[in-house]
């Protein structure tokens, strides 16, 4: 059995969106949907009650990223775990198939990671980031022996993930991270020898329509969740590294802008950029700062 964890909270028609298309869905294989709710007011629990998910509420208080997909999972029955956001809807009738196919080949893979579209509203600045990190080519990521961990190595995202439950129980997600549990769990999984896969066939739609300010707060809690998601031992040279993908990041939208006609964006995309990577060095340097400055910063408690 395959199970699908939602963490849920004022889902809307968002959530709506993504039953429906998840209901769509053709596999070869039983599935069920595991809703955490977090003290939804909107009705939510109801909703999905009505699309046979089974539903555990908790108080808004006890959510946090990677213990709640934990409670779900060990609230799921399913052999493997499927995890997903309640404002991502599969883009196909395909997607739970293909997301689940590669752990069935018999390779030593911890986890799938799927694509993830732009919605059709999403300003180019989030066309271009989800692009850059969920492109069409299929890939395969393995820590080589004395090779060091880097960002391209570990991405994976519970927007759009399948785990092994064998594997979840052996390396749950980290309870005490503020944000990115995927990319840290992705670690833990390759230093211990395990694949990763990226099935680009297996799409969900899935934007933020950002302010300058919600994304250098989203970018700040990223910073600070860097020491155990994204950043290496050899921590100066990991930071230095983030240093210079980010300019190069910078340098490429603003070429992609200019080449595809999106010129008028270009101011824009730039402030956009800077309050992101503002936010991401602030995060970075989280505890030199005072806590009452992080407090305002962070969508969340950084510690």
């Amino acid at each position: 059995m395959i199970s699908i964890v939602i963490p849920v909270k004022n889902g809307g028609a968002d959530l709506v969106r993504c039953l429906e298309a998840i209901a769509r869905q053709r596999v070869d294989e039983e599935f069920e949907i595991v809703v955490v709710d977090s003290g939804s007011r909107d009705g939510s629990a109801g909703r999905a009650e009505s699309f046979g998910a089974r539903v555990h509420g908790i108080p808004p208080s006890e959510f946090h990223h990677g213990r709640t997909r934990n409670l779900g999972a060990r609230l799921a029955r399913g052999d493997t775990l499927v995890f997903t956001s309640q404002d991502a809807y599969a883009a196909d009738e395909s997607w739970l198939a293909h997301l689940t196919a590669p752990l069935r080949d018999g390779e030593r893979l911890a986890g799938v990671y799927g694509r993830q579209l732009p919605h059709h509203d999403a300003r180019p600045p989030e066309r271009y980031f989800l692009d850059f990190l969920y492109g069409p080519e299929p890939r395969r990521q393995r820590l080589e022996e004395g090779e060091e961990l880097s960002f391209e190595v570990t991405l994976f995202s519970n927007v759009n993930s399948a785990i092994p439950r064998r594997t979840w129980e052996a390396y749950p997600f980290a309870d005490d991270i503020v944000m990115s549990e995927d990319q840290e769990w992705s670690r833990r999984v390759l230093r211990a020898g395990f694949g990763l896969v990226y099935a680009p066939d297996a799409a969900v739609h899935h934007s933020h329509a950002y302010s300058v300010v919600g994304a250098m707060r989203r970018f700040f809690d990223s910073g600070a969740s860097a020491e155990r998601a994204y950043v290496d031992e050899h921590e100066s040279r990991s930071k230095s590294a983030l240093w210079k993908a980010g300019v190069k990041y910078g340098q490429g939208e603003i070429e992609w802008l200019w080449t595809t006609g999106q010129r008028r964006w270009i101011p824009y995309t730039a402030v956009y950029e800077l309050g992101k990577f503002a936010g991401l060095q602030l995060g970075l340097h989280h505890r030199r700062l005072p806590r009452s400055l992080t407090r305002r910063l962070s969508a969340y408690d950084t510690g």
